[in-house]
């Protein structure tokens, strides 16, 4: 497995995973159809803005695409940033992916970018996000309450970071 930074050839996986309801139900984002024209205006957006995000491809030794990985909103006066991942096969889940991207993306916020802090908000119901972070060595902060609306009802955030002296 390796990072590496998100590529233009990476789109059309990346919007079937964006499209699967199934998948977003435990993402924080909402669910809504995405065509491709959108997903090429979200990259070129990213390419114009590479000095605040850091999206990366998580790929197998083929170099194919199992995942995403970003470091956004990255704030060089607070020195921090708001992390993301989404593994996008349900088969490639519980792997060790998750954790080898989790690391690896810390260590670039940490010892490249000389970030301070990484922060993620995470659904209340999604066990497996919340193991994956706190064996990663992220620590609870808080409860956004009712600040996400899933599948028909509102649901908790719950508020993680972890700190440059945190990551081991």
């Amino acid at each position: 497995l390796k990072l590496r930074e998100l590529d233009e050839s990476d789109l059309e996986r990346i919007n079937k995973w964006r499209n699967d309801p199934e998948l977003i139900i435990s993402l924080g984002a909402p669910f809504r159809y995405i065509n491709n024209e959108i997903d090429k205006e979200w990259y070129e957006s990213y390419m114009n803005n590479r000095n605040t995000n850091v999206r990366c491809s998580i790929v197998d030794e083929t170099d194919m695409i199992l995942g995403l990985v970003s470091l956004v909103s990255i704030d060089y006066i607070s020195r921090s940033a708001v992390f993301n991942i989404m593994i996008g096969d349900k088969k490639n889940q519980g792997k060790g992916i998750g954790t080898f991207a989790v690391k690896e993306i810390l260590n670039h916020a940490f010892n490249n970018l000389n970030l301070q802090r990484v922060e993620l908000g995470v659904l209340e119901d999604n066990k497996m996000a919340i193991h994956l972070y706190e064996k990663c060595g992220f620590k609870f902060e808080g409860r956004k309450r009712r600040a996400r609306y899933k599948n028909g009802k509102f649901v908790d955030l719950l508020m993680y970071a972890i700190l440059k002296e945190e990551f081991v």
